[in-house]
């Protein structure tokens, strides 16, 4: 069977099971399982694929097809430019979660300590703590996850990608889990933000596939962000930001949470979409008496 004929019955496939993009999808899996960039496909529509290789693509669209997401089959997912490895026990990154890196980055290459402690709250696959050690040269990162299999996941991207020196990470479900002593100039988080109620009504790549701890955020979504609110500001260095991204209709609702807490919203930054998306704060040290 030739790569045509795979790519044009995989299409036809995978649009019948609800599948978005579904040329795309069946390009990519195709080019994974030849070990070849995809655009190489359209040089070679007519070449014959071996018996294993039709029997490995066929397995991976099946399981495309049971919408697992394509990030799983292919093992991992380009963050940033950075190869991140993610399976069953972390959250897929999402494109709009490169602009919280972004700007967490460019905040420290603004900041004046010699050497910046950063906090991810939340780590899952490592993704943005990852990227902020490399972006961040002089910084030293530390990842926080409630999840031991996240962690590990965590570590490994953290050793391919060649920053784990820079790397502490610990596990807990809050900043106790941490030294007392420790204070940070950035603290980034993409918590759990989706309301317990829509979980069941999220896409079948998230709802089934992306472990249900990193998704629910509790009743309305904010119970991460409160926890945040309330424990994070002593982890501060004078100076130091939040850095959080949150869901759909949150803006308002987090502004008034944030602000009930004694910190000033900085900024609010839309994602590509154009929608209220990330949230930087600053403790609001006079509110507080200091």
């Amino acid at each position: 069977m030739t790569v045509l004929e795979l790519i044009q019955r995989t299409t036809e496939f995978l649009t019948k099971k609800g599948v978005d993009s579904p040329r795309l999808q069946a390009e990519l899996l195709l080019a994974h399982v030849l070990g070849v960039a995809r655009m190489q496909l359209y040089l070679n529509f007519e070449k014959q694929l071996t018996p294993p290789q039709v029997d490995q693509f066929r397995e991976s669209v099946r399981r495309r097809g049971a919408r697992e997401p394509l990030q799983h089959i292919l093992g991992t997912v380009s963050f940033c430019g950075f190869e991140i490895v993610v399976n069953r026990h972390v959250l897929v990154p999402r494109p709009e979660t490169e602009l919280l890196a972004e700007l967490g980055w460019e905040f420290l290459n603004r900041c004046t300590t010699p050497a910046p402690k950063v906090l991810d709250f939340g780590t899952g696959s490592g993704c943005l703590a990852i990227v902020l050690a490399a972006k961040c040269s002089r910084g030293q990162v530390h990842a926080l996850d409630v999840s031991p299999e996240a962690l590990e996941v965590a570590r490994q991207n953290a050793r391919h990608n060649q920053v784990a020196e820079r790397m502490q990470f610990w596990l807990g479900n809050n900043l106790a889990a941490l030294p007392k002593n420790l204070s940070f100039d950035l603290i980034v988080s993409n918590p759990p933000y989706i309301p317990t109620t829509e979980i069941d009504r999220l896409q079948p790549e998230v709802r089934d596939f992306d472990p249900r701890i990193a998704l629910d955020g509790g009743r309305d979504g904010l119970n991460y962000f409160r926890q945040l609110a309330n424990e994070s500001g002593p982890k501060l260095m004078t100076g130091g930001r939040l850095i959080v991204e949150f869901g759909d209709h949150q803006a308002g609702l987090l502004r008034a949470l944030f602000e009930s807490q004694n910190w000033i919203v900085e900024r609010i930054v839309e994602d590509y979409n154009r929608s209220p998306r990330i949230m930087i704060v600053v403790k609001n040290t006079e509110a507080a008496g200091a």
